[in-house]
């Protein structure tokens, strides 16, 4: 089935330009080459397997579930906060239903399904999901405070006050006091 190849490779080349696209809300506070849509959903996906196993989920499906979180962003670009009085916002299934369309059923309902059960946010895993969303910003928001960016705070605490699961904000508070280097030192 040439036509199926040639669909998965074309999204695969369109999925690779998250690793292009900067999350643009750090440009606010001066950070000048801030980490790529790609990099925070790497570090999202691996919290959401930790926290989908302290709280008693699947691993596997949280971290599957976040790995498709913001790949609707190949055809929007990551849009800051700030955007949000301005323009509507952007309906993630309707995104992805576009992207997909080309790619063999499997595949295809795989993503889709995956996209509807994160923002549906019904099942454990979902909200676990979610949580290292926003667990894995607040990481990053500590991690620019380290290097110098002070006005990092309302990214701070806007994470920490979203966060749903007991394990997820247990971590946030033991982030918030401990330096980005502590893993050396243990």
């Amino acid at each position: 089935m040439p036509g199926d190849a040639e669909a998965l490779a074309a999204f695969g080349y369109e999925l690779g330009l998250l690793k292009r696209i900067r999350r643009s809300g750090w440009w606010h506070v001066g950070v000048r080459d801030p980490e790529s849509v790609a990099e925070h959903t790497m570090r999202t996906a691996q919290l959401a397997a930790i926290i989908a196993a302290e709280e008693g989920g699947d691993p596997s499906r949280a971290a599957f579930l976040a790995l498709w979180h913001d790949t609707q962003e190949t055809r929007t670009g990551d849009l800051p906060h700030t955007a949000t009085a301005y323009l509507n916002k952007p309906e993630p299934r309707r995104i992805t239903a576009d992207q997909t369309q080309q790619l063999p059923a499997r595949s295809r309902d795989a993503i889709r399904d995956a996209v509807d059960e994160y923002e549906s946010r019904q099942t454990l895993e979902a909200v676990c999901a979610k949580d290292a969303d926003k667990l894995e910003m607040l990481l990053q928001a500590v991690e620019y405070r380290d290097t110098g960016f002070h006005r990092v705070d309302a990214w701070i605490a806007s994470a920490r006050d979203s966060l749903k699961t007991e394990t997820a904000r247990r971590v946030a508070e033991a982030a918030t006091v401990l330096s980005p280097l502590t893993w050396r030192d243990r």
